[in-house]
């Protein structure tokens, strides 16, 4: 048994960004992960896949991309050795394969030992928990995909997904329409699959915006800080579906558009949401028109919003103004299919996540899972959580806005302690302007 003063779970930028605010604290600190440096990145994603956002927005506490193509979009390995080099610039106390079996307070032990971290490679007590393992937690699958008969068709989640080649024979059924759903979609029809899309409430986003990426323009018109208190409805905000984008690394391609559309066009039959399937046959609902009309409908009052800033800052004689993206044009949908003979062997499922925290013995949990908290402090003392979705601001889930909430959560953790807080560290690359 180790005593420690704070136990970061997870080693993925979220628990980096809090180690090296830390280590600029002098504070004692661990970083369990129950893989190694970037564990999901590792093990859960697809072998194609690229970040959705350019690289010059890979920053992290006192640590920027430093590479040859800042409008590039890094690809998984290539994060990976991102991060690595983060740990290694700080030398990060990481922990590596130490798999976490319980976080429980220690009754009646001082207030240095207050909760016990149980894992594979020790137990350490310690007076602060940081829970930095990400807004992914398990795949949620929806209880109508109870009646599949997976003897005759796979059933395969995103996160296992790793290249066409590795399915079964046949077509695929692609359920969700987000980033994940999307690519893979594209990545099978590519490939020559049989490819058919249930599309539910989606949030369509071109590549580009008048010539620069759009994910300039969500932050030079501050869509990005927007705090969860400015919200109408946070709940439904936190519930907001990832955006239809792809990064590339062929420069021809990296500014198309993956949308709807496009993957249409290419012969991806679309079909509306998932209602439940029964043995082999798949029911849909009705709804994919009205889906697609509202997503369009958010789109051009987005890009009418992108447009008013730029009158407003007065950029416009610098941004050429192109073609807006052009409605998808829907027919009628199929609502029911037979999954056998029309050929489809596997329903592989990107619906998103579910928090999953099976180790967590604190009653610091709603019924979903997800982790009670207010800027990161949640209502158990000391323990904290760091990198959910929309956990304060609007992109507190992506790798970029996970250096704010790291801010927040040691900031609170030194002051509740006595500890003074350090100068902030710098926060890695500069905001790139528009050029002239």
């Amino acid at each position: 048994m180790t005593t420690i003063d704070t136990v970061v779970i997870g080693a993925g930028h979220a628990g980096l960004a809090v180690s090296k605010l830390l280590t600029d604290a002098c504070r004692e600190h661990v970083v369990l992960d129950r893989g190694r440096i970037g564990n999901r990145w590792r093990t859960e994603r697809w072998d194609s896949l690229h970040l959705l956002t350019p690289s010059w927005m890979t920053r992290l506490p006192g640590w920027g991309y430093r590479g040859p193509d800042p409008d590039g979009y890094l690809s998984v390995g290539s994060f990976i050795g991102y991060l690595e080099a983060y740990a290694a610039s700080f030398d990060a106390p990481v922990v590596d394969g130490a798999t976490v079996h319980e976080v429980s307070a220690a009754t009646g032990e001082p207030a240095a030992r207050r909760y016990r971290v149980v894992t594979s490679r020790g137990t350490w007590h310690t007076r602060h928990v940081v829970i930095a393992t990400g807004p992914h937690g398990t795949p949620y699958v929806p209880a109508g995909l109870a009646g599949l008969d997976t003897a005759r068709v796979d059933l395969v989640t995103s996160n296992n997904y790793r290249n066409p080649s590795r399915l079964g024979s046949g077509g695929v059924l692609v359920v969700g329409a987000s980033a994940s759903g999307v690519q893979i979609a594209d990545e099978l029809n590519r490939a020559g699959r049989e490819v058919t899309l249930a599309v539910g409430t989606h949030t369509r986003m071109p590549r580009r915006h008048r010539g620069l990426d759009i994910f300039w323009w969500l932050e030079n018109t501050g869509r990005l800080a927007r705090t969860i208190d400015e919200m109408d409805d946070p709940v439904a905000a936190r519930a907001e579906t990832s955006l239809q984008l792809v990064g590339r690394d062929d420069r021809v391609r990296a500014t198309e558009d993956l949308d709807l559309g496009r993957l249409q066009e290419h012969g991806v039959r679309l079909v509306g949401r998932l209602d439940a399937v029964e043995g082999c046959t798949a029911r849909f609902r009705s709804d994919l028109a009205a889906n697609v009309a509202a997503a369009d409908a958010t789109l051009a009052e987005l890009l009418e919003s992108f447009d008013r800033f730029v009158e407003r800052v007065g950029l416009g004689g610098q941004l050429w103004d192109g073609p807006r993206p052009r409605p998808v044009a829907i027919g009628p949908a199929r609502t029911r299919v037979d999954l056998r003979a029309e050929g489809i062997g596997t329903v592989l499922l990107a619906a998103g996540y579910r928090q999953h925290h099976p180790w967590l013995r604190l009653p610091i949990t709603d019924a979903d899972g997800t982790v009670r908290q207010r800027r990161g402090v949640t209502p158990a003392e000391g323990v904290y959580v760091v990198g959910q979705r929309f956990q304060h601001r609007r992109d507190s889930g992506q790798i970029d806005g996970a250096r704010h909430d790291a801010r927040a959560v040691v900031d609170h953790l030194l002051a509740a302690s006595g500890t003074p807080t350090p100068a902030t560290a710098g926060a890695g690359a500069r905001r790139r302007e528009p050029a002239a």
